[in-house]
């Protein structure tokens, strides 16, 4: 790959590990018990997660007893992963045993063209991190065909995405593209220490048909799309107020 494939590589070398101190990463654990129920997971069961960010999804889930293998276009936040991982096991840091049960690996990679197949039990992408933080070009197609492909036969798919219905209502900062379903905004990110920087983001929107149709289009059937929020994933049923949507699918 180049040395830049995607713009959010950019704001990710900028935020490093500051990306989470945002209020939107605060929910990992409660993410984590909705999607272990409900996608029936259970220790020794490999993960992909697609867009990992820092690992916070992946190594949760690797507490928990899972194998995960984490994806993210952005070096810096794979090698902030890959060394919390470290850190995790190495018991003059945490004590006499490591508090990961299950594996966390993690590499670089582009979530567009992912490589890997019929490997994993179940595929995560949440908070956007690799879904809808692509253009209007049809990227998302090409990342569901890739989670499809990664995927046992049976295996089963956690997919976050932003709500159209909620961005027309509520994002009166972003300028929302009917034709494209992209929004578009200019906001401010800090990095570690603190330096502000004013960015540009464009995010992929969706209806509960339009993630339908799509997942249906790579073979997915889906269970169930919950209407959510970062730290309160449940089954609330969809509904043009909520923030983000929860998919939860799997292949027949």
């Amino acid at each position: 790959m180049a040395a830049r494939d995607h713009w959010f590589e950019d704001l990710a070398d900028h935020m490093g590990a500051a990306y989470d101190r945002y209020a939107h990463t605060k929910g990992t654990v409660q993410e984590v018990d909705h999607v272990l129920a409900a996608l029936g997971l259970a220790p020794g069961d490999r993960v992909l997660d697609v867009g990992c960010g820092t690992g916070r999804h992946a190594l949760e889930l690797a507490r928990r007893g899972i194998d995960v293998h984490g994806v993210d276009i952005s070096q810096r936040f794979v090698d902030i992963a890959r060394n919390r991982s470290t850190d995790e096991r190495d018991p003059q840091m945490r004590g006499s045993r490591s508090s990961l049960v299950g594996a966390a690996t993690f590499e670089r990679g582009d979530a567009r063209a992912l490589e890997f197949d019929g490997e994993f039990d179940a595929v995560i992408c949440l908070c956007q991190g690799a879904f809808g933080m692509m253009t209007a070009d049809g990227d998302d197609d090409a990342v569901v065909a890739g989670m499809a492909r990664a995927l046992r036969p049976a295996g089963r798919l956690a997919l976050s995405a932003f709500n159209a219905y909620f961005a027309v209502k509520y994002h009166d900062d972003a300028e929302f593209d009917a034709a494209t379903g992209v929004s578009h905004e200019i906001t401010e990110i800090r990095s570690e220490s603190g330096e502000v920087r004013s960015v540009d983001l464009w995010t992929g929107c969706y209806t509960p048909r339009e993630l339908r149709l799509l997942l249906a289009a790579h073979g997915f059937e889906v269970d169930s799309i919950s209407s959510v929020e970062p730290g309160t994933y449940g089954f609330a049923p969809a509904t043009t107020e909520s923030p983000e949507f929860l998919a939860l699918a799997h292949l027949p």
